[in-house]
């Protein structure tokens, strides 16, 4: 594996981190909702994500990633269409679609 995917891989696995601990076990989305600087951490490691994730397809379109273009597209709308997102999209990427990204990114990894 290339040196710069394998990078790319390590900020997505430790940005999916960063989002658990941050949120903890339990994932309550009225803590989430409450808590402007607990969301905006989520989001700016969100960010990280998509725009690693756009750096691997450029090096492999065809990476083994599901929500590859999702993930860029999160990362796109939170920074160009921020007064246009809502928090429960916010919420839906962490609750659905990092769980998986974690698992495929770590399977990736090894």
């Amino acid at each position: 594996m290339q040196r710069e995917v394998k990078k790319y891989l390590f900020d997505i696995l430790s940005c999916v981190e960063n989002i658990e601990n941050f949120i903890g076990g339990k994932k309550v989305y009225s803590a989430f909702e409450s808590n402007l600087m607990l969301q905006q951490a989520v989001e700016r490691n969100i960010e990280i994500i998509g725009e690693a994730v756009n750096n691997l397809l450029k090096i492999n379109p065809e990476i083994a990633i599901t929500s590859a273009r999702r993930m860029v597209d999160a990362r796109n709308k939170i920074i160009h269409g921020y007064d246009e997102i809502q928090l429960v999209q916010i919420w839906n990427i962490v609750v659905n679609h990092l769980p998986l990204l974690k698992n495929e990114v770590e399977k990736l990894l090894n």
